[in-house]
């Protein structure tokens, strides 16, 4: 049995540049001078999407390290104060407290990772999306991984063609069940509909129970109770070889689906897949985006990244999520482009409830 290694994306949003839109080069170096001066990884690359920082690791310390995870707390501790300096916006708002616990989970970052032992051939796809929020994987994870429409090797490759599993997490009530697909898939999809609250966390192969995919599943509001802007998660699928093509897992991207988020967290909007170039999200402070890097790993070395959605196959998807966006913002205060009551519970919604209790009287049943 040879060496497993981890794959870490964590990232967080400490300052925007400007207002919500982008990371200011200063902090993307800060990460990268950090990074660079730890003996604990083997590779690491620093990236952005839209104002959120990402920093993708390989090490062979595993999933929940503690030492990993201070590297990346301090990291964006280090990235905070050069935003302080510089004014930025929202300067550490994903950082939920001031001293770190042993684990950056339930401390606002947000973390996906992988732990594996390295295949003949080992392509990735690190998904990061802005101004969103971690149901809005569940469409895509679904497509990929249980719709023949989308992945024919369900249907035609011999690895694949006995299904997966799916472990969704209850968000709320902070449990988590496992489905089998296609066996169970409308069981599945009972929960998954609901992404504000069940969201898909893992994928793992039926055959030999390996982890294909994972997913971030942090939500600030829950753990601050409070409105700090949404999640703005992270995705990781191994491709290949038994597991989704490369092109079956950017194909559910092609067309943009509605999530949660875009303007202060509290609209619905079109997913636009975008190069990591285009992820600064102006209009409306969105739509929101998505951006897909991938890497070969070679002794977890990560050999990239391809800017899978810098594809002009992609152009298509972005007229279209403009389209949506156009016709959605129209709605402006009212459902469904504002979000249901439900989701605003950390917004003026509780402050105007409050002040107003008084004059809703009561109706007396006729």
């Amino acid at each position: 049995m040879g060496k497993k290694i981890t794959l870490s994306v964590i990232k967080a949003d400490v300052g925007g540049f400007v207002g919500h839109s982008s990371v200011h080069p200063e902090l993307l170096e800060t990460a990268r001078g950090v990074l660079a001066g730890s003996p604990l990884l083997i590779d690491f690359h620093v990236t952005h999407v839209g104002d959120d920082i990402n920093l993708i690791m390989t090490h062979e310390n595993g999933k929940d390290n503690g030492s990993i995870h201070q590297l990346a707390w301090d990291t964006f501790l280090s990235c905070t104060g050069v935003a302080k300096k510089l004014k930025l916006y929202g300067a550490g708002q994903d950082l939920l407290s001031d001293a770190f616990s042993g684990n950056v989970k339930g401390m606002g970052p947000g973390v996906a990772e992988l732990e594996f032992e390295e295949r003949g051939s080992e392509p990735v796809i690190v998904f990061m999306a802005d101004k969103t929020e971690p149901g809005a994987w569940n469409l895509p994870l679904y497509k990929m991984f249980a719709d023949p429409f989308n992945t024919i090797g369900l249907v035609i490759d011999p690895k694949m063609h006995k299904g997966f599993l799916f472990e969704i997490r209850d968000l709320i009530e902070n449990k988590k069940v496992t489905f089998s697909c296609p066996e169970e898939l409308y069981d599945m999809l009972v929960f998954i509909g609901a992404t504000g609250r069940y969201v898909v966390k893992s994928v793992f192969q039926k055959e030999t129970n390996e982890i294909v995919a994972t997913s971030s599943t942090q939500r600030l509001n829950l753990m601050a109770g409070r409105y700090v802007g949404k999640d703005d998660p992270v995705l990781l699928v191994r491709c290949q070889s038994g597991f989704p093509a490369v092109g079956e897992a950017l194909e559910p991207f092609a067309n943009p689906h509605l999530v949660s988020g875009w303007m202060r967290g509290s609209h619905s909007g079109p997913l636009m897949p975008v190069p990591v170039a285009m992820s600064n999200p102006t209009r409306f402070d969105g739509p929101p985006r998505v951006a897909a890097l991938g890497f070969q790993l070679c002794g977890g070395k990560l050999l990239g990244p391809q800017d899978f959605f810098a594809d002009p196959s992609y152009d298509l998807a972005r007229q279209k999520a403009n389209e949506i966006a156009n016709y959605i913002r129209r709605m402006g205060p009212f459902e469904p482009h504002r979000l249901h009551l439900n989701e605003m519970e950390y917004t003026t919604l509780p402050d105007v409830s409050k002040r107003l209790k008084d004059r809703f009287e009561k109706l007396r049943l006729s």
